[in-house]
């Protein structure tokens, strides 16, 4: 142990926010992450130096750098990561709250390393990002950088990883997103063989749907301790993160696009910066659902700031089950009316407006189909403000149709290029925003769309993957589409602050991309594309894990044959969330359109609480295919419940709400007032038992505490 010591010049010990780290700089300047966590710790004293080389705060790997290190596919023994020596740190406050900016720097290559780490009062959450700053003389070749790493997830208690550690996943697909799976490391294929091994639980996404496999995010918990990491890589287009083992320790390194999983290689000349991907990393303590509470006020935090969120108005949208892409005035005009009488607050026309007929392959211009509108659509957009409402319209700009007039007319250095070829995927192109000429197309659009026809409301959709990315003008395919995205990003921030109260609801065929690069701009995310209101409602109960309730909309489409339990389902789908409204409400029955008016009635009488709720889920985080689900939001002494019977025979369900075990409470059925359902709460072990008779059936329940 004395040789240990004599080899620290520095120990740094920090907590903040009820999080403890500890970092190490050594005599020779190596900089070492020991630990974070909200358990304080210092087993570190009985490690030796080897154990602790280990533990790198930053990994950055050069071309033409010895990967030192048996390591497989890990991004670990990087150079001149490992290289790296300690030059300062800079710890200092800002708006957010403390910000620690350790300066390093390689010598052979006079490459300055800055690792960032920003605390957010109040929240054991930070947000950790790396710069690489060239100070040399020849230029260098990044392969990878992370931006997050820490060794010794699984160092705290006494049990073994495989027992102790379980990793939570978040599943995403279309029409099939939010859906978590707890793991064991060995489920996993993960088991401990040596003090290391070469196997990695490596979740990647490459391309421009950044959450179509999975949401950039992960959490793994501590049984033992209760302790536990979420995080979330704030990125849309590509992104890696992994867990593996070194030094009898597990460690978790999440990152940008890299060379080895999405072809990204950047050139770093003398002079340049380099700025990886944001990422957020909390240090828990409760469990799953603490996790989700501590990053959804993380979320909140990092958010634009806008008025939308705060309101949480209902959007009525006429696509889903509903005019499917086929919007004329005739048709549009009696949906208007009903909307407007079930109380729908915008009213946005979705798909089809531009074109006379079959548009799929067609769009890009984005100029009002006269077939479609005789007397133009602006006449449409005045109808519905005269209804009191918002009026919207869909568009996809960041694509043309291959058989789009203007795609033929422009050359190609507006689009996205790979081998000298256009990409196309989906019969679409994927049009490049680091193009100053496409910056001006699509300000032209946004400002024709306000301006001009008065929308209020920008249903922005993205259906297509236009994979690694584009080789114009870049250092490499992925190097393209990451300065793509940052330039998408650059022009939204632009845009935002143009119109501050214009309505852009992000749309990636539903939740395709589902992350927080978009949702710290976008007030509105659509959840899912699902058609099937059973399926939806799965993924409407787990959908607050990856979105603010806030920011959460979710489809409720009563379908024209359905029946009042159907229509019910559909409401409670939402309730919760973000309403997003369609279904031919101008030719249900009538007693089915009270059921959609009374719970928009309802939910406006209770969004100021889901604005600043917190989500819970007493029975687990619902998957597609569960028999019983409940979801809920918690806001102080208020408690709103949904829950849904599907194929189950049991008519009854018990939910337990532990934080009000042995407290007086009342119970109501919120939505619907009529509902067939009985209902008892159990104060002694805390729990609502409720009874619903029917299957396929949801009810909405108040569980407050008692003033």
């Amino acid at each position: 142990m004395s040789e240990v010591i004599e080899k620290i010049a520095k120990i740094i010990s920090i907590k903040e926010n009820g999080i403890y780290l500890i970092f190490e700089v050594t005599q020779d300047k190596d900089v070492r992450f020991l630990h974070f966590s909200t358990c304080p710790s210092n087993d570190y004293i009985n490690w030796d130096d080897k154990k602790r080389s280990k533990h790198r705060l930053v990994e950055v790997h050069f071309s033409g750098e010895n990967q030192n290190d048996h390591h497989g596919s890990k991004h670990t023994g990087t150079n001149p990561g490992s290289r790296l020596k300690f030059k300062s740190l800079n710890d200092t406050t800002n708006s957010f709250g403390r910000k620690l900016v350790f300066e390093l720097l390689d010598e052979e290559t006079n490459v300055g390393v800055f690792s960032n780490i920003q605390f957010y009062n109040g929240i054991p959450i930070v947000r950790s990002w790396t710069e690489i700053v060239h100070k040399g003389e020849e230029p260098v070749g990044i392969e990878y950088v992370s931006s997050f790493a820490y060794t010794g997830i699984d160092k705290e208690g006494l049990t073994n990883r495989e027992a102790k550690m379980r990793l939570h996943i978040p599943h995403n697909t279309w029409y099939g997103e939010a859906q978590w799976k707890k793991y064991t490391l060995p489920d996993l294929g993960l088991y401990t063989v040596n003090e290391f091994s070469m196997k990695r639980l490596s979740y990647s996404s490459t391309g421009t749907w950044s959450t179509s496999e999975y949401a950039p995010t992960g959490f793994i918990e501590n049984l033992e301790t209760g302790s536990g990491l979420i995080w979330q890589i704030e990125h849309h287009g590509s992104w890696h993160w992994e867990i593996s083992d070194i030094a009898d320790s597990l460690y978790l390194q999440l990152s940008g696009p890299t060379e080895n999983e999405s072809q990204w290689w950047k050139e770093l000349k003398p002079g340049q910066k380099f700025v990886s991907v944001p990422v957020a990393v909390g240090a828990i303590n409760g469990g799953f659902e603490q996790a989700i509470t501590d990053i959804t006020n993380y979320r909140r935090r990092i958010r634009r700031v806008n008025e939308d969120n705060k309101k949480l108005p209902v959007i009525f949208n006429d696509y889903m089950n509903c005019l499917l892409g086929d919007p004329t005035t005739e048709k549009l005009l009696p949906l208007i009316d009903a909307a407007a009488e079930a109380g729908c607050e915008y009213f946005c026309v979705d798909c089809g407006w531009y074109s006379d007929g079959y548009w799929w392959d067609g769009v890009g211009e984005w100029i009002p189909s006269k077939e479609r509108f005789p007397n133009g659509i602006t006449e449409v957009l005045d109808y519905i403000r005269s209804k009191g409402m918002v009026p919207g319209l869909w568009l996809e700009l960041e694509v043309m149709g291959v058989n789009c007039q203007l795609a033929n007319n422009v050359p190609d250095d507006w689009f996205f290029l790979r081998h000298d070829k256009r990409v196309i995927d989906h019969s679409r192109y994927q049009l490049d925003y680091r193009n100053p000429n496409v910056i001006d197309f699509a300000n032209s659009v946004i400002d024709r769309l306000v301006n001009e026809y008065g929308v209020g409301y920008i249903k922005m959709d993205y259906n297509i993957n236009a994979g690694v990315g584009t080789e114009y003008n870049a250092d490499s395919i992925g190097d393209g589409l990451l300065e793509h995205n940052l330039a998408y990003l650059n022009w939204l921030d632009g845009i935002f602050a143009k119109y501050p109260d214009l309505v852009i609801e992000n749309c990636s065929s539903g939740g395709m991309r589902m992350d927080y690069s978009l949702l710290s701009r976008h007030s509105i995310q659509s959840s899912s594309d699902q058609t099937d209101y059973l399926k939806n409602g799965a993924i409407a109960a787990a959908a607050a894990s990856l979105v603010t309730p806030g920011q959460c909309a979710v489809w409720s489409y009563p379908l024209n044959e359905g029946d009042d339990e159907e229509a019910i389902f559909n409401m409670v789908n939402s309730l919760l969330l973000r309403i997003h409204q369609s279904g031919h409400l101008s030719e249900i029955s009538h007693d089915r359109f009270l059921l959609v008016k009374e719970a928009i009635d309802y939910y406006k009488t209770i969004r100021q609480y889901i604005a600043a709720a917190n989500p819970i889920w007493p029975t687990g985080i619902p998957n597609l295919g569960d028999s019983w689900m409940s979801f809920g939001l918690r806001n102080k002494d208020k408690n709103y419940l949904a829950v849904w019977r599907l194929d189950s025979s049991k008519d009854d369900y018990s939910i337990p709400l532990k934080h009000l075990v042995d407290k007086e409470v009342d119970v109501k059925l919120a939505y619907p007032s009529k509902g067939d359902a009985n209902y008892q709460w159990n104060k002694n072990n805390g729990t609502l038992t409720v009874v619903i008779p029917k299957m396929n059936a949801a009810r909405l329940f108040e569980v407050h505490l008692k003033q």
